[in-house]
């Protein structure tokens, strides 16, 4: 039975591999696991290739989420630049009626909140680069206006340039989402305006410093020699750079450990402040001309980005070997093979692959697919723990966990599978590291959710062309083998038959009157008398025999070990369903047909067209003998 003292709680975020949710997770994660508390990180990688389409895709994960299974949220909203999907996390959260916490953001009074004051040391960070080191023209780096931390931080540079006199020109302005990439955009940017070198640029964040600083570097700028460069955060990255980056310091750990206490104390009926604000100051250093006073140890510092450089090459290779497993993949099971035989590489616990009831599906591009979309239902084919592997058939989507939660205190990482806009499912990493320390994570997303797409292909092409080929040898008309699929199969027994000298017998069928009942009732009435003809044919059809339409209005019959009585049981049984059938419809005309049938032993330099054109033959002569029969009735 699970504790009654676990407590179930969902983060909320954006993005798994910047420092500054590393470290957040770092103090969330040591404070859970110290007070028995179920942590499921629900994460995807929005803005991270430039397409609107495949961050509909990474969004879908925020779906999935049900509130009502968690007893508290811890909501790191200041991640999304979109105030919209901000919005949309407040409201379920809300409706669910769990206590939540939410990090840099005072735009719900109803939550929880923890904080630090952006506007304030953004504002003393500025003035610092203006006053101190004479700085007049200034290009800001922003975060997405919609979020509340990325709007602080650039009001504080507006309002310390216009405090200092200075002019913002909006053409050194750019406006990135946080992502380290912006930084290299940004310069891109500055690079083709044709404005002359600023004095500084002002990062919102030291991701962005980071690229803004080596991208400068290549076009031939030094830092801070040419040109003054800050960031935001203090990470571990920035500190220890050439140059060191001019930050600003704030608790992250401490800042990710006291959300989790908060939230801790609020389940258990302690006393909690509505609202905790943390300590955080500029950290002067090399980018600007300061001296640096906080890098980090340099034997720690070696060590550390050693073991960094080793995890990412062997994530790598592990993802390179699964990469070429699975482009040989063509089947599912050969796919969760290939997983399976790779996933506990990433010193994972656990691996739980869930995916939509119909991810296998065919779905029309030109039919509008609905955003961020699970089935009720999900399957998990692959459930790898602790190395033994097993399934679940059927879980509802609202219990996201396909075995349910698990009874004890536990780190759950969930992530998103997609294909462009289209939601495949999810994936769930427990008591894993992989998924924040390693740069890769959202590789293997993107390798894992084309693979999928590659199989769901090959199977509805597989699919297309076993239709195809049932369309090459099937008469659409009568649903029976049509001259194709008679030869592609009967010449095989035929020549079986030959090698044995078995008797054979081939019988043809053809249907009398058709022109009389197209040209005096129709072709559908036609169609419809040749269709109850080849249904006859079928149903008179013994195993092991063949029949098929081989024309217009002529059929074939093919019977391996056959008698002559064969034969006239075959065309007693036609006759008498065609007699049946005729009093049962009671149409103006009357449906019939002449059967012509050779058996015969087959010998070496016979041909199955041979013995056809026999048995055509002898159906012409009875054909004929029943005109002449016709003819004397008349007389």
């Amino acid at each position: 039975m699970e504790s009654e003292k676990t407590k179930k709680i969902v983060v909320v975020v954006s993005g798994l591999d910047e420092e500054y949710q590393y470290n957040i997770f770092r103090g969330i994660n040591t404070f859970a696991l110290a007070h028995d508390m179920n942590i499921s990180y629900v994460a995807g990688f929005g803005g991270m290739v430039g397409s609107t389409t495949f961050d509909v895709g990474e969004s879908s994960i925020y779906n999935l989420i049900d509130y009502t299974q968690f007893d508290g949220a811890l909501l790191m909203t200041n991640t999304f630049g979109d105030a919209e999907m901000r919005n949309r996390i407040f409201g379920r959260a809300l409706a669910a009626h769990i206590p939540a916490v939410v990090f840099e953001s005072r735009e719900n009074p109803e939550f929880y909140d923890i904080s630090i004051d952006n506007f304030g040391v953004m504002k003393t960070l500025v003035n610092h680069v203006i006053v101190q080191h004479g700085a007049k023209v200034i290009n800001y780096v922003s975060g997405p206006l919609g979020n509340p931390e990325g709007k602080a931080r650039y009001d504080a540079f507006i309002s310390t340039m216009e405090e200092n006199g200075l002019t913002v020109d909006e053409k050194r302005v750019f406006y990135g989402d946080f992502k380290s990439y912006d930084g290299k955009l940004a310069v891109d940017e500055f690079a083709a305006s044709g404005l002359e070198l600023p004095d500084a640029f002002i990062c919102a964040n030291d991701s962005m410093a980071l690229t803004v600083a080596s991208s400068l570097e290549k076009l031939g700028y030094k830092v801070p020699d040419d040109v003054i460069v800050t960031g935001f955060d203090n990470t571990f990255s920035a500190r220890n750079s050439t140059p060191a980056i001019t930050s600003v310091k704030r608790p992250l750990y401490q800042a990710g450990e006291q959300a989790a206490k908060m939230l801790y104390n609020i389940l258990e009926g302690i006393n909690q402040e509505k609202s905790v604000i943390l300590d955080a100051e500029p950290a002067y250093s090399e980018s600007c001309g300061c001296k640096s006073s906080s890098n980090d140890d340099l034997r720690e510092y070696k060590k550390l980005t050693y073991r960094k450089s080793e995890d990412t090459n062997n994530n790598i290779h592990m993802i390179n070997r699964l990469t070429a497993g699975l482009a040989e993949a063509t089947t599912t099971t050969e796919f969760f093979s290939v997983i399976s035989s790779l996933i506990g590489e990433l010193d994972c616990e656990k691996f739980s692959l869930c995916l939509c009831e119909d991810w296998q599906e065919a779905y029309a591009v030109s039919v509008p697919l609905i955003q961020n979309s699970y089935s009720e239902y999900m399957t998990a084919p692959l459930i790898w723990d602790k190395g033994e592997r097993r399934s679940v058939s059927y879980f509802p989507s609202r219990n996201m966990f396909p075995e349910g939660f698990e009874k004890r205190g536990c780190i759950n990482y969930f992530l998103p599978l997609h294909f462009s806009d289209r939601c495949m499912g999810y994936y769930i990493f427990t008591n894993s590291d992989f998924p924040t320390y390693s740069l890769l994570c959202h590789t293997l997303s993107m390798v894992l959710s084309n693979s999928l797409e590659n199989i769901r292909k090959l199977t509805h092409l597989n699919k297309a062309m076993d239709e195809l080929n049932r369309l090459y040898v099937i008469d659409q008309l009568c649903n029976i083998y049509n001259r194709n699929g008679f030869i592609n199969i009967a010449d095989d027994l035929f020549k079986e038959c030959v090698a044995k000298g078995s008797q054979i017998m081939i019988s043809f069928i053809d249907m009398d009157g058709l022109k009389f009942i197209n040209d005096n009732y129709g072709h559908n009435e036609g169609d419809f008398a040749i269709q109850r003809i080849a249904s006859i044919i079928h149903n008179s059809c013994e195993q092991g025999c063949i029949c098929a339409r081989f024309g217009g209005d002529e059929f074939v019959y093919f019977s391996p070990n056959a008698t002559e009585s064969d034969a006239l049981t075959l065309a007693r049984k036609i006759n008498t369903a065609l007699d049946n059938i005729n009093r049962l419809l009671q149409k103006p005309y009357t449906i019939s047909a002449s059967i012509g049938s050779v058996v015969t032993v087959a010998k070496a330099g016979d041909t199955l067209y041979s013995i056809v054109k026999l048995a055509d033959d002898k159906m012409y002569e009875i054909k004929k003998q029943k005109k002449n029969a016709r003819k004397s009735e008349r007389i």
